[in-house]
């Protein structure tokens, strides 16, 4: 099965039907490994394959696949997202001033003593963002 087979597979199986546009972003999404992309980025990259296709489409397109499962979310910022194409639990760090998300290895962090959840929900996961920048010369 070619690359764009496997990916149309990839999102029939998550529930998708699989459009012209959303096979072309998921081509682009996970066809270089684990990644953490804004909608921005992925719309600039959509652009430069030469994909039509709107900033709108692409928000669209990402929170599906997220809802899909095939995307997990990121909240760095406060309007920042990211979109992790890694969906197991692990962590991050983000770089101030260079707006860049990369995992941190996992084991490297343990999460312990989390507090019980109200009665009839359970913790879905937990994300720790470590935010980073130069040290500062003194």
């Amino acid at each position: 099965m070619d690359v764009n087979g496997a990916i149309e597979k990839r999102v029939r199986e998550a529930g998708l039907r699989p459009t012209r546009q959303r096979i072309a972003l998921a081509s682009l999404l996970f066809a270089k490994g684990d990644r953490h992309l804004s909608a921005e980025e992925l719309h600039e990259e959509a652009v430069a394959a030469g994909v039509p296709v709107s900033l709108a489409t692409v928000y669209n397109s990402l929170h599906q696949f997220t809802e899909a499962g095939l995307l997990r979310i990121l909240a760095v910022e406060g309007s920042k997202t990211y979109f992790d194409t890694n969906t197991s639990d692990h962590h991050h760090f983000f770089i101030e001033g260079e707006n860049k998300v990369f995992d941190i290895d996992p084991g490297a962090v343990k999460v312990l003593n989390l507090p019980e959840p109200p009665e009839g929900l359970e913790i879905a996961n937990v994300d720790i963002v470590v935010r980073l920048r130069p040290k500062r010369v003194r």
